[in-house]
């Protein structure tokens, strides 16, 4: 059943906490900033899309704040701690941003969000008990209990994404960061995906989506952070956003996904994944 806009209206408010800090953060590839000057605070609980068109920066500003490029200037505070030294990476999950699973690998559902407990047993950790029941309760959420033996390859692609958000979701993250989770997904499952979303919303976990399309998703947005050429061009409530959106936009928009991201390939996590980037290992200390 679809979730409707009073139903999303009850999701109790943003906390006070801060979770994610940027202080004039410049972030790129080798001495090249990409993104520059970015300042962004996101609170406990709050749900914020980031948009903006190809190249703009999008992808740059997500892959800094999981310390998977370079931070040429500025600061970044992860749950309070600079984020170089944040020891729990676990805690920011990612979702990346993929059409479909690799098809090559013969693996169930079940299988491949299990994968997401190795960040909190490690990669020769056994799956306990808690951690089997962590899975199932992951793809329930998801709304995928009943295909939690299927082979993904059979699965439709929504269903694919949703089995990536509980891979996500399995690891226990404070932060959910995803990119373009409704791409390539038709009106029907961007629905099931914005309803998926309101139950992690009611959960308190906070998100962070990067998505060149709004869509089902913004009945769920406590703010809009647009970048363009670089940099952070508006941040704001979906209200102030409505008033702003022909000013902050230009004719070069794109429904594609980044140039910058293409160019430095997307990042991935997971034995499926082509690029075997481990983005709880990154920066994190012994």
């Amino acid at each position: 059943m679809l979730m409707t806009a009073d139903a999303v209206k009850t999701i109790d408010s943003p906390g006070e906490e801060v979770v994610i800090e940027l202080s004039h953060a410049a972030f790129g590839y080798g001495e090249r900033a990409v993104l520059r000057d970015a300042s962004l605070t996101v609170h406990r609980g709050e749900i914020v899309a980031i948009v903006g068109p190809n190249g703009s920066g999008k992808s740059t500003l997500m892959k800094g704040i999981l310390g998977l490029n370079e931070r040429v200037s500025g600061s970044v505070q992860l749950f309070g701690v600079p984020g170089e030294d944040l020891h729990e990476r676990a805690r920011l999950g990612y979702v990346p941003q993929r059409h479909t699973l690799s098809a090559s690998v013969r693996a169930t559902a079940e299988e491949i969000v299990a994968t997401g407990r190795l960040p909190r047993i490690g990669w020769l950790g056994r799956l306990r008990a808690t951690d089997r029941q962590l899975v199932a309760r992951a793809l329930d959420l998801v709304g995928l209990a009943d295909r939690a033996a299927t082979e993904v390859s059979t699965l439709s692609g929504g269903q694919q994404r949703r089995v990536l958000i509980a891979r996500a979701l399995a690891g226990q993250p404070d932060v959910l960061i995803m990119d373009e989770p409704t791409a390539g997904v038709d009106a029907a499952n961007q629905h099931v995906l914005a309803d998926v979303l309101v139950r992690l919303i009611q959960r308190g976990v906070t998100m962070l989506i990067v998505t060149h399309e709004l869509g089902a998703l913004e009945r769920l947005l406590t703010r809009i952070v647009v970048v363009d050429t670089g940099r952070i061009t508006f941040d704001g409530t979906p209200q102030e956003y409505a008033l702003a959106r022909d000013r902050v936009h230009h004719d070069h928009d794109s429904h594609h996904h980044d140039l910058e991201l293409d160019a430095h390939h997307a990042v991935a996590h997971g034995p499926l994944d082509t690029d075997h980037t481990d983005i709880h290992s990154r920066g994190a200390r012994p």
